[in-house]
């Protein structure tokens, strides 16, 4: 039996859950909930990373959004692929995990991993429920899936919903600010930098949903709803 994690990021990149979902992480983590990060690369190289200096900060970022899982299936990063052997290593984190929700990049993407990673979550995700394989863990069909949007996405489709991540926009920004070799070290220091970036983005999706910081997500599949809340609290 797996840890049944209710909310797992797959993340081509470390900091990719960060940037794209940090503050869902946060809000997801406030209600109780159990949240987890699977990796598909390392990142490397880059031009002030190395293994080793993802490694750390990872773990930092870890430790500010107190996950309960996560994990790196190291595959090649620049070419990453949906193939057979990366399809059944992310099925079998499914198996393992059980995860109520998972959180995925969007389909279009200017980096070609980012497409590759939102390809293969769907792909794992048939393979996790079929029966009569070679595969480790029970069969198990993720029954929630919703796409994030990726910092290399330039012109944005509309979201399927926001979510309001108002009162852990600092926490997120703290836990991106863990990734100095990518967001700091050879970066301008000049307004607006990449951190004034991805807050700002953070504070236009607020924005649209009549709140001060939100994260998009799309979804291909319909979304249920059992109630409303009070008019009041949607202003």
């Amino acid at each position: 039996m797996g840890s049944q994690l209710d909310v797992l990021v797959v993340a081509p990149h470390p900091d990719d859950a960060e940037i794209s979902v940090g503050g869902t992480i946060l809000a997801c983590k406030a209600a109780g909930q159990r949240v987890g990060v699977v990796e598909l690369t390392n990142g490397e190289p880059t031009p002030y990373g190395s293994p080793e200096i993802r490694a750390k900060e990872t773990a930092a970022s870890t430790e500010v959004l107190q996950l309960d899982w996560r994990e790196n299936l190291q595959l090649p990063n620049r070419s990453l692929e949906s193939s057979l052997t990366a399809r059944r290593q992310l099925a079998e984190v499914f198996r393992e995990q059980q995860p109520k929700v998972i959180l995925a990049p969007y389909w279009e993407d200017v980096h070609p991993d980012h497409v590759a990673a939102s390809h293969l979550v769907d792909a794992a995700r048939f393979w996790s429920k079929l029966s009569k394989t070679d595969m480790s863990g029970e069969r198990y069909w993720p029954p929630q899936i919703y796409y994030f949007w990726s910092i290399h996405l330039r012109i944005h489709p509309k979201p399927s919903f926001v979510f309001d991540i108002s009162p852990h926009i600092e926490q997120k920004m703290q836990a991106v600010r863990c990734y100095e070799s990518q967001m700091i070290q050879g970066r301008s220091e000049e307004h607006p930098t990449v951190l004034d970036d991805i807050k700002d983005r953070a504070r236009y999706w607020g924005w649209t949903i009549h709140r001060a910081y939100g994260e998009p997500f799309a979804s291909r599949e319909e979304i249920g709803i059992q109630c409303f809340l009070p008019l009041s609290a949607a202003k």
